[in-house]
């Protein structure tokens, strides 16, 4: 099983489809608040500028769309 990880912020509604649809699919993930801190810290060494960015395994994917969201959590 891959780790994900929802790097997000409050009042992101692209960042509230993302968690719903993990939610919903009970695919388990660790929430990055880039607000905080150690958020922020972590979020730049991942080199982006813009949320949701979600970490699956060593892939990463900008924005939150279904398709590529499932192809790189399955492959």
């Amino acid at each position: 099983m891959k780790k994900i990880v929802l790097y997000s912020m409050s009042n992101c509604p692209h960042c509230d489809t993302a968690k719903a649809y993990l939610e919903k699919n009970n695919i388990s993930y660790r929430l990055c608040n880039v607000k905080t801190a150690a958020g922020q810290k972590e979020f730049r060494r991942a080199n982006f500028r813009s949320v949701p960015v979600i970490k699956i395994g060593n892939e990463y994917l900008q924005g939150f769309k279904v398709a590529a969201f499932t192809k790189l959590y399955n492959d």
